[in-house]
């Protein structure tokens, strides 16, 4: 399953892919609204309509994006889809897309990217608002593509972080989250092969927050509101993750390096009891003493907290030059129609945004995919706001400075400096 992180794909020659959608950008700057009325007159009075459909990376779910697009082609022959593979690296990609946006080019038509993205181009004019039902999705989903009241992305696919467990040294899943430290410690008197009681990402990267939103979810904080952002629960959470380290010895000073590969390594490999992790782990291979012996659940409350579970995903968003928009719309209601949301899941684990789409034969062909649907309706979200790239910097800092000082965890006033990057953007809650 893929995580919101990107980094599961496999990197494939990207070059060509660049220089052409940045040549499109820097020839088309000065499309005006008129030249692009004329050209969907134009277009659709073609024969043939041909999109560009930009997606991240390609590896196995750009192939199999490309095995959906051929199938949409047949039921509309007077539609040509170009599937443009960027690159694999987020940065890369959001400089690419950004470069083509603002100089105004037509293409791509369509973009496939993280859910974090939808408000920055969304601010910026980059976007068509979206025609999708927002009746059919995941609220949650649907919630990260809304700006200032309008519906700028559609859900493609979700995600789910939790906490991952060995049923064999932890025979009942723990109901709170001090007794997940509990089970560690027992875990590691137990079995001197673990290395870790507890692996979680603790790296200065967008992990180490998508893991933090779900401990403070299970402390009862949030980070979306500005009139309550600098709370105890909120330090609470932190601290959590602190004292895993440094109170509790349950988690090494090696996590401090780590990102979702790693800790699922470890837990993969038998050397940890509990992994923060995503749904992915389900697939990969286990050691013998592992495998058969895993759990997934949300991580368990504090008081006055709620199961811990955090939301990533990818959207398919619309340029706003697009000559095509009718032809786009067709080609994500087909995308997202719970028969292609289905044939995914069980294609290339790509969980499904669409309710409708759990049906009995997924959820019997892969049990997952059970676990992940009783997840994602109270999982967190990231803060949607067009500064989420200051604020995912602010956020990296205040959590990895807590992290490497072993005698000073979070205290009140932390988040302060966070609640003054996300106060700029006129679309965060107050």
């Amino acid at each position: 399953m893929r995580r919101t992180i990107r980094t599961r794909r496999v990197p494939v020659p990207v070059a060509v892919a660049s220089v052409a959608l940045l040549s499109l950008a820097a020839c088309s700057s000065s499309t005006s609204a008129t030249q692009r009325s004329a050209s969907t007159t134009q277009q659709s009075a073609s024969t043939t309509q041909t999109l560009t459909f930009a997606i991240s990376g390609l590896g196995l779910e750009g192939q199999y994006t490309e095995t959906q697009v051929s199938k949409f082609e047949k039921l509309h022959p007077n539609i040509h889809v170009a599937v443009e593979a960027l690159s694999s690296d987020s940065t890369v990609f959001l400089s690419q897309l950004d470069n083509a946006f603002s100089a105004g080019a037509p293409t791509p038509d369509l973009v496939e990217s993280d859910i974090t993205y939808t408000a920055e181009w969304a601010a910026a004019g980059y976007l068509e608002p979206a025609s999708c039902r927002p009746g059919q999705y995941n609220p949650g989903m649907i919630s990260t593509g809304e700006y200032q009241g309008t519906l700028y992305s559609c859900p493609w696919f979700l995600n789910v972080e939790g906490l991952w467990y060995r049923t064999d040294l932890v025979p009942a899943p723990p109901k709170t989250a001090q007794q997940v430290i509990t089970d560690a410690e027992q875990a590691l008197s137990g079995d001197h092969q673990l290395r870790e009681g507890v692996a979680f990402e603790g790296d200065k990267y967008e992990g180490a927050i998508t893991a933090y939103m779900m401990l403070d979810k299970a402390f009862g904080g949030s980070l979306n509101s500005l009139s309550d952002v600098d709370t105890q629960r909120n330090v609470a959470a932190l601290n959590f993750l602190h004292g895993l380290i440094y109170q509790y010895h349950v988690a090494p000073s090696d996590v401090l390096a780590y990102q979702e590969g790693q800790t699922g390594d470890d837990f993969a490999d038998g050397y940890a009891a509990f992994a923060l992790n995503w749904p992915y782990l389900a697939s990969v291979q286990l050691a013998p003493a592992v495998k058969g012996h895993i759990g997934f659940i949300p991580f368990p409350p504090a008081p006055g907290g709620s199961p811990g579970v955090a939301l990533g995903g990818e959207v398919l968003s619309v340029n706003a030059r697009s000559p095509h928009v009718a032809a786009v719309d067709k080609l994500i209601d087909f995308l997202t129609s719970p028969a292609q949301e289905t044939a995914r899941a069980i294609a290339v684990g790509d969980a499904p945004a669409v309710p409708a789409a759990y049906t009995p034969s997924l959820l019997r062909g892969a049990p997952i995919f059970k676990t992940v649907q009783a997840m994602a309706p109270i999982a967190a979200t990231r803060p949607v706001t067009a500064e989420y790239l200051n604020v995912s910097s602010d956020l990296q800092d205040l959590i990895s400075s807590v992290y490497m000082n072993p005698s000073q965890s979070a205290a009140s006033g932390a988040f302060k400096g966070y609640a003054g990057i996300i106060a700029t953007d006129s679309n965060a809650a107050s």
